[in-house]
């Protein structure tokens, strides 16, 4: 498929950059750590935390991850992350979401030290890339899926961006990515959700549609115009009776039926995915490289 916007490769290549700085930084005797805080046995959070584990140690960063029970109040977790804040040895902290319901996650997050915050979820980093200061961390997802337009070349400058998801993670910074002044930038950008009326006629006006509605196979073929870019955010469990565990994953794209259609598009897996890691550890990297200037 000539037109598919390959994430695994493009999180390789970044990979093999972020590779060169971590050895630069261990030639002065700095090995970037990132801790996970993960809080019960969610499942999906074990495999997801599990993954970036594994990507660390082939690039070369140290990570710790720190499991705590179901049960634990947010006192505690807040104190475990104040004390995370204060060792000179940590680099880069990320609270695994999602957490239980006696937790606040906007107060968890708001915890983390601004210049450890490599999840790009504290409120200060999120206010400095609504202002356009590059100096913060942006959160990986939606940068992850800047990266992926910038370096399949898709042009942005003047774009009609439609960003189907207004949530915290993906839709709002994506669209402030997005709308900035500057290069890699100067889109208009339109966020549409559960609420917005027509929607279908606003995703028929995108060059660049990007979907994090959560939703499985929202964006249908009539919904796209041909030649645009499509990404891929969603990640949907359905039920699947020919799948070993009864279920698998969809995104919020039927990719089969806007595939023909896009001029460029993600695969699901494939796409965004392997970004979101590549990030996150570009992410610690450059708090590591902060950190000891």
């Amino acid at each position: 498929m000539q037109n598919l916007i390959d994430g695994r490769q493009i999180a390789a290549d970044i990979h093999a950059e972020t590779r060169v700085r971590v050895e630069a930084l261990r030639s002065r005797g700095v090995t970037p750590r990132i801790v996970f805080v993960r809080v019960g046995e969610d499942p999906a959070s074990r495999v997801y935390v599990g993954m970036k584990e594994r990507i660390c140690a082939e690039l070369g960063l140290e990570s710790t991850t720190l499991v705590l029970d179901t049960a634990t109040p947010q006192a505690d977790l807040l104190a475990r992350v104040v004390a995370l804040n204060a060792d000179a040895s940590v680099h880069g902290i990320l609270v695994q979401a999602p957490l239980p319901a006696q937790i606040d996650a906007p107060t968890v997050f708001a915890t983390v030290a601004v210049d450890k915050d490599v999840d790009g979820f504290h409120p200060v980093n999120v206010g400095r890339l609504l202002l356009g200061d590059s100096s913060g961390f942006v959160s990986c997802t939606p940068a992850g899926v800047h990266e992926l337009l910038l370096r399949s070349g898709t042009p942005i400058a003047g774009a009609n961006v439609v960003i189907l998801g207004r949530g915290n993670i993906v839709g709002k910074p994506m669209a402030a990515i997005l709308m900035q002044k500057g290069p890699g930038a100067d889109a208009t950008v339109t966020v549409c959700h559960s609420r917005t009326r027509g929607i279908e006629e606003y995703c028929q006006r995108a060059d660049i549609l990007i979907a994090a509605i959560g939703v499985p196979r929202f964006v249908t073929a009539s919904m796209v115009k041909p030649g645009a870019v499509v990404i891929d955010v969603g990640v949907n469990r359905v039920a699947d009776s020919s799948a070993r565990s009864g279920s698998r994953l969809v995104g919020d794209v039927d990719f089969a039926a806007v595939q023909p259609i896009a001029g460029r598009i993600t695969p699901n897996p494939g796409g965004v995915g392997p970004m979101t890691i590549a990030m996150l550890m570009r992410n610690t990297v450059r708090a590591a490289e902060i950190q000891h200037e």
